[in-house]
């Protein structure tokens, strides 16, 4: 699913425009974000894609979700 990952002061959220839902981060796997899983606070595990530490946020990618429930 599409996501728009930006930074709100000094947390991160991510943005589903197809779910209509804004959450924050809570947990990443990598320090540098991408190529891992970050937990969201709604309990959702999505995959990011295998980017450069050095991309500018914010961006819309391709991330998968882990978990079968919505």
């Amino acid at each position: 699913m599409k996501a728009m990952i930006r930074r709100n002061g000094v947390c991160l959220s991510i943005y589903m425009s197809k779910k209509d839902v804004e959450e924050p981060v809570v947990a990443v796997e990598n320090h540098d974000l991408w190529g891992g899983f970050v937990l969201l606070r709604n309990g959702w595990l999505l995959a990011l894609p295998d980017l450069p530490q050095s991309t500018r946020l914010p961006i819309s990618v391709e991330a998968k979700k882990r978990s079968d429930h919505d």
